[in-house]
């Protein structure tokens, strides 16, 4: 239990900071939708779907490999030479980009702003050089500095933003002759969320000086060697990554049939629901940044896998919950989203589809251990791939008729693909005790109460009537308030061994009663 304590801990302090850091970007980005229309936050969707991309490219697999190797060799030389050598690969690719700026401006349809592509390459620069210093800090299990480091990046975003559509924006507007009305064009519009984003990233490089500051010219050859050859099938799984989460909306103005206006109106929609699985997201990427180097630490320890199955079925149930109020509260998400334009709405029936789907990669993710820890890296690679090769093919077949829809289902099933297979390698290279019918039977729960809701209040309600809210709101806590009352029953024993939280749940020997 204790290795189950030591990683809920982490994770708060890796998620706390996370969770407000993104809710705050996130309000940030409705305001977004309030004020730019669909057309305008089309720029804004294909910015950061090649920016996770580039990421993979420019850290090629170090992050993992720092943790994998951290076990066997010296941390010190270990750290130098991964540092040298994401230097200098960085600043190889930048100049690459920049020498090859035209055409890539151009197939990721940018031409009316190429500015934007010169302030993305940037971001990546800076981004990429803090991945080892970040990694330094989980390792070190330091989550405090990492917490205070990514809540102040977050808030410079958000300040700048706020200050250059606001402050700067307003002084412009009133024809003000001052340097605050200097530093607005209204040409920018979107491209301040990029600036922002920009100089934030150099901020948190500032904010590690100390981590960099240790770095010294050590460069131990064979080790990188060794690192590398851990680490290329992880670019491939990075890449078949990104290609699965952000092709859809990378390539759909090239799939999409029609004019370009239409093409980023209905980009603009699809980006903005896609934002609405935000939740299940952001949960996967705070328990990624702790699970990693605990699931490397745990391999040691004799009963490695029996920790690995609880923590995928504590991560399963935050998950179903998590797709619950994204499922049964969608008319509020539409609200927040839709309130100014209400083209945004037009796709929200797409959210749960990709929570779902949202769900099956944090599941994914869980299962990745296996080859991780019996370095059969390609194997993932593979998976990726395949994965991959059915988002490419499903989108190009999908979009055309079904739009961003058939994007959702594209999605949707690629990420099923891949945890299947990935469990049912996984069982054989590396068992681990999932308790597999349990976890199938809590999501199929989650699926059917959605269905169910999305039926009573399509069947039997009005969205005129001025009672709707009332039944509509009240029967999503009911529904959620019943699937908390199965977990609580169903896994009453495993909360019991639970700190702090098991006192509310088992009871005083020989009293009946539970403890006060």
């Amino acid at each position: 239990m204790s290795g189950i304590k030591k990683l809920a801990g982490q994770t708060m302090w890796y998620g706390v900071p996370k969770i407000v850091s993104r809710f705050l970007n996130y309000g940030l980005t409705l305001l977004g939708f309030r004020i730019f229309d669909p057309v305008s936050t089309s720029d804004l969707t294909q910015v950061y779907a090649v920016i996770p991309f580039l990421n993979i490219l420019f850290t090629y697999g170090l992050e993992t490999s720092y943790f994998r190797f951290a076990q066997q060799k010296d941390r010190n030389v270990l750290y130098n030479t991964l540092n040298i050598s994401i230097v200098a690969s960085t600043i190889l690719f930048t100049v690459l980009l920049f020498a090859f700026k035209g055409p890539l401006t151009s197939f990721i349809e940018l031409r009316d702003h190429p500015e934007f592509v010169t302030w993305m390459i940037w971001i990546t620069f800076f981004d990429t050089l803090a991945i080892i210093p970040f990694a330094k800090l989980r390792l070190e299990e330091r989550p405090r500095k990492y917490a205070f480091v990514n809540l102040a990046s977050a808030l410079i975003n958000i300040l700048l933003t706020l200050f250059f559509l606001f402050v700067a924006k307003g002084a412009h507007d009133k024809g003000e002759n001052s340097f605050l009305a200097f530093l607005y064009r209204p040409d920018i519009g979107v491209g301040y969320f990029i600036i922002a984003n920009l100089i934030a990233s150099f901020v948190t490089l500032l904010l590690l000086y100390k981590e960099i500051s240790v770095i010294r010219f050590v460069f131990d050859k064979q080790l990188w060697k060794e690192v590398i050859i851990y680490s290329y099938p992880l670019i491939i799984v990075g890449l078949g990554g990104m290609i699965n989460e952000m092709l859809s909306r990378l390539v759909y103005r090239k799939v999409l049939p029609g004019d370009s206006i239409q093409e980023k109106q209905d980009l603009g929609i699809f980006g903005a629901n896609y934002k609405l699985a935000v939740l299940i997201t952001i949960f996967i990427q705070i328990f990624k940044l702790a699970a990693e180097p605990f699931f490397f630490n745990q391999s040691k320890n004799d009963d490695a896998q029996r920790v690995y199955a609880r923590v995928m079925k504590f991560f399963v149930i935050a998950c179903s919950f998590m797709f619950l109020v994204i499922a049964l509260f969608l008319d509020f998400w539409k609200f927040l989203i839709a309130s100014k334009f209400k083209a945004y709405a037009e796709g929200i029936h797409i959210v749960p589809i990709l929570a779902m789907g949202s769900v099956f990669l944090g599941i994914y993710y869980n299962l990745t251990v296996w080859y991780k820890l019996t370095n059969r890296n390609m194997t993932g690679a593979y998976i990726t791939i395949a994965g991959a090769v059915i988002t490419v093919i499903l989108n190009i077949v999908l979009i055309p008729d079904f739009r961003y829809t058939g994007s959702a289902w594209a999605t949707f099933i690629c990420y099923a693909f891949m945890m299947v297979i990935s469990y049912v390698l996984g069982q054989k290279y590396y068992p681990v005790p999932y308790p597999k019918k349990k976890l199938i039977t809590y999501l199929f729960i989650c699926a059917l109460m959605y269905v169910f809701h999305e039926y009573l209040i399509a069947r039997n309600l009005n969205h005129e009537a001025g009672y709707f809210p009332y039944v509509y709101y009240g029967s999503s806590l009911l529904l959620m308030g019943l699937f908390t009352l199965l977990i609580l029953k169903v896994e009453k024993k495993e909360f019991e061994r639970l700190p702090f939280v098991g006192k509310f749940f088992y009871k005083v020997p020989g009293s009946g009663l539970k403890p006060q």
